[in-house]
């Protein structure tokens, strides 16, 4: 055998050797990076060719490359303000800096930023035609980790509510999107309406087919319902949905302490709506089907809510800890990869607050100051 050749089989012989030696590593157990590049949500949408027009959590980056803050708190000491940001470009929340800054005092939420090169910032919901102005939720009221992180979830309460009426990207008229948000299945009521989607831009209820939200609660409409809810619905104003009309047994309770809820709509004539548990598994497909009576085409807004109605209704409980709005209607594909970061990236603890629902103003008296809390009764 000539040199060369001898060289070849030796590195054929190197390489196998190699490759045992990395899968005997797999075998062990050893740690993964906590986020592969590519890998996040606002990656998978991209790559499949439905990007994000607005991205929002309290947690963690939803693009690998995102190293932007993700939402900003107010002190009442002082009426400071400070942006909470990552630990890391495409990692999780740096949430001891919120703990730092709000020490001996009570933050609130003031805004949430959107990831996407879109823009669309929340801010606290003004008056709308069901409701007054919005409150911000207490930005420590809903501790958990992630990844084994500390961090915090958005406490939503009755008169807390965010949203984004001038908005660039988002589905208007009929045009297909998607959305999906990560939620507690313990933190929930029936009231109206625990919604994150796309809303009326003037904050009233200009008719059926204007909002497209996904909509985690314990109201049925279209009795009867499977089990005690929550359930995954399509609020899509005038009608909180499970199916295209009607009861839709398919559509099962999902009381998991971290809830995926997905809603996607073609604006034309069909809509799916997915569950799944945000801390294991792949989802459920609960419907697949024509869009109601009366919703076809849709006439969505543009404009994004986060905790109320469309109308600013707001009698609704939930925590909302991540999600996301897609141009286009997403590939099964892309789902199954979302749902897959989002359980990998460790969501873990109580859903539910464990502090104070809301706050009001701080009182100043003698150099001294104090916040009175509202809790949601």
């Amino acid at each position: 055998m000539r040199a060369a050749g001898r060289f070849r089989v030796a590195w054929r012989l190197l390489a196998a050797v190699a490759s045992l030696a990395l899968a005997s590593l797999g075998m062990l157990g050893l740690p993964a990076a906590a986020h592969a590049a590519g890998s996040l949500p606002c990656d998978v949408y991209g790559a499949n060719g439905t990007p994000c027009a607005a991205a929002y959590s309290m947690d963690r980056a939803l693009y690998s490359g995102y190293a932007g803050p993700l939402y900003q708190v107010k002190r009442a000491s002082d009426g400071a303000t400070a942006n909470v940001g990552l630990l890391s470009a495409g990692g999780y929340v740096n949430a001891a800096a919120q703990d730092s800054f709000c020490s001996g005092t009570t933050c609130t939420v003031t805004e949430i930023y959107d990831q996407s090169p879109e823009g669309n910032n929340l801010t606290v919901e003004g008056a709308g035609g069901a409701g007054p102005a919005d409150s911000p939720a207490v930005a420590n009221a809903l501790p958990v980790t992630v990844g084994g992180h500390e961090a915090y979830g958005l406490d939503i309460t009755p008169g807390t509510g965010y949203r984004d009426d001038s908005t660039r990207g988002i589905a208007v008229n009929g045009a297909a999107e998607g959305m999906y948000m990560v939620a507690s299945g313990t933190n929930v009521n029936s009231g109206c309406c625990f919604d994150f989607g796309n809303a009326e831009t003037n904050n009233h209820d200009t008719g059926a087919g204007h909002m497209d939200a996904v909509n985690l609660t314990t109201y049925c409409e279209f009795s009867p319902c499977n089990g005690p809810g929550p359930w995954v619905e399509a609020d899509m104003e005038n009608g909180q949905y499970v199916s295209g009309d009607g009861s839709n047994p398919n559509d099962t309770s999902n009381n998991n302490d971290f809830v995926t809820a997905m809603l996607s709509n073609n604006g034309q004539n069909a809509f799916e709506l997915q569950g799944g548990n945000a801390q294991s598994g792949g989802l459920t497909t609960s419907w697949d089907g024509a869009l109601p009576s009366g919703y076809e085409p849709m006439h969505q807004e543009g404009a994004i809510v986060l905790g109320t109605g469309g109308d600013n209704s707001q009698s609704d409980v939930g925590s909302f800890f991540e999600g996301v709005m897609t141009q286009g209607f997403p590939t099964a594909a892309a789902q199954a990869a979302v749902q897959a970061s989002i359980v990998s990236a460790g969501y873990a603890g109580s859903s539910s607050p464990s502090g104070p629902s809301a706050a009001g103003q701080a009182v100043i008296h003698s150099g001294y100051s104090s916040v009175y809390t509202v809790d949601a009764s």
